[in-house]
């Protein structure tokens, strides 16, 4: 089943006019309001958050708004650049989160999540790390997953908070008590059917057709089947300039799995000679299928370095042939690198002289594509005397980062996520526990050594000014060896909580 995604920026040209200023939080200055104007009427046409609390609304006429809240700032609108802006944070998203994205003006981007989300964690995941990422950008949002772009687009405006997550199959019960307006209607018609008692979108669901097609015209029960998932609405795909993509057109529309393996093939042969012309490798490719019901299945693959080898673009896209549904038929194959990164030709190593790297790029991408991006990392060491502050993710080829862990004292081969409690007896302040009971085993300590005193980062929180931690080696009656600590220096009560926790385990 298809799914999609509306975002919805409410103050979106303020938002682009503050990341143009350079300043990414909002201001704590006065309110801010864009105006343009309309005829000869100076109206406002763009709001922040500020200025909707204080009553200002888009539509209402600078010099009541500028009475009613003293010291409001206006900047001038400019809807061209806004619409520019809205399409290029649409190609942001087309690159990070989805082959499908499309703008849908003026203040929002829908996105077709079939296929994608799974690359995410799921569409729950997917679509708090779209508004988490868009928020530390300066950007206010709302987004909504539904089966429909009709019913995505009315949610993320009128149930988000910032995010809502639609059941399969719902439609009918979300939008029933929604307001008229969130079908996308015109204000005229808006206005009309309210003067006819319609006031939700409930109010129209037993409706007979016929007379509000005579009365509205096709546009109203063409954007209520929409919505419903009663009539296609296809998402056009967003393209950029310069996009490396090949495509290939049936005559008769193909079905078998080894027909699409084929020409996928061929594909990615096209695609790789365009992309040497260039001099640039594939680091995303998205494969569009474009089915003749105007539905798209859409595969996508990452690689860890840009690659324009053809037999490895096209494993990687074979894998996931069995994600593509053909329906009745697909009628158009559309391969396209949609990041794109440098490379040059490069003297292979050879036998004679030394012996050649060991490529693990291919084993990565595989992985990557069947297991998900964020599942396959490497540990990188990282300054800071907390344990668990001491190690980070980093993208499994990345470079060397030229450092390594202190090796003055030993540390476990298993660090726990987060330490936990345990319960012990322990003579105070620089004894190590006679025994310790976790998980609901009580081990008897035969051996021990420490204490290893760390101390808190006071320059990152206050609270760290003077907390410290003792931590001990331990070993147990069947030879088990743990790494516990106790927070606090068994004396003064404002270093810790004197508890014990177990935060790691020896191989």
């Amino acid at each position: 089943m298809a799914r999609v995604i509306s975002v919805f920026l409410p103050t979106w040209p303020v938002d682009r006019l503050r990341r143009q200023a350079g300043d990414a939080a909002p201001s704590a200055e006065a309110p801010l309001v864009l105006a343009g104007r309309v005829g000869n009427r100076r109206l406002v046409t763009a709001t922040d958050a500020a200025a909707q609390q204080l009553g200002l609304h888009v539509g209402m006429p600078v010099s009541k708004a500028q009475a009613l809240v003293p010291g409001l700032r206006v900047a001038p609108a400019d809807p061209a650049e806004d619409a520019a802006s809205l399409e290029r944070l649409a190609l942001w998203v087309l690159q990070r989160f989805s082959p499908i994205v499309a703008v849908d003006p003026p203040d929002g981007i829908v996105i077709d999540s079939t296929g994608a989300d799974h690359l995410h964690g799921g569409e729950a995941a997917m679509l708090e790390a779209l508004i988490g990422r868009l928020a530390m950008s300066g950007v206010t949002a709302r987004a909504a997953v539904a089966d429909t772009w009709g019913a995505a687009h009315a949610l993320a405006r009128y149930r988000a908070d910032p995010v809502f997550w639609a059941e399969p199959g719902s439609a009918d019960t979300l939008l029933a008590p929604l307001p008229l307006a969130a079908l996308r209607l015109p204000p005229a018609t808006v206005a009309g059917l309210r003067s006819l008692g319609f006031v939700r979108i409930g109010d129209l669901l037993g409706q007979p057709r016929a007379p509000l097609t005579r009365r509205f015209g096709p546009e109203l029960c063409r954007r209520l089947d929409q919505a419903l998932g009663h009539a296609n609405e296809p998402i056009e795909p967003l393209r950029p300039e310069g996009l490396v993509e090949v495509r290939r057109s049936f005559a008769e529309p193909i079905s078998a799995a080894e027909t699409i393996a084929r020409y996928i093939g061929k594909l990615a042969v096209q695609l790789c000679a365009a992309l040497e012309e260039r001099g640039l490798g594939a680091r995303r490719l998205d494969l569009l299928c474009w089915r003749v019901d105007s539905h798209i299945q859409t595969v996508r693959v990452g690689l860890a370095q840009p690659q324009r080898d053809p037999k490895r673009l096209t494993r990687l896209l074979c894998d996931k042939i069995e994600t593509i549904a053909p329906g009745y038929g697909i009628e158009i194959l559309s391969l396209a690198a949609t990041i794109a990164e440098p490379l040059a030709a490069r003297q292979a190593a050879s036998r004679l002289i030394e012996e050649p790297a060991a490529d693990l790029s291919g084993l990565v991408d595989v992985l990557a594509n069947r297991v998900g991006a964020r599942a396959v990392y490497r540990m990188a060491p990282v300054a800071s005397d907390v344990p668990e502050r001491a190690v980070a993710r980093i993208a499994a080829l990345a470079e060397p980062v030229g450092a390594g862990w202190p090796d003055h004292w030993p540390r476990p081969s298993r660090l726990l996520p987060r330490p936990e409690p345990i319960e012990t007896m322990a003579l105070l302040p620089d004894h190590p526990p006679v025994w310790i009971a976790w998980r609901g085993i009580r081990r008897r300590v035969r051996r021990a050594d420490g204490p290893e005193r760390v101390f808190g980062e006071w320059w990152k929180r206050d609270a760290e000014m003077i907390a410290v931690r003792d931590y001990f080696r331990i070993e147990d009656d069947g030879g088990e060896r743990f790494w516990i600590f106790r927070a606090g220096d068994g004396e003064n009560l404002g270093t810790g909580s004197h508890r014990w926790f177990l935060h790691g385990v020896f191989g």
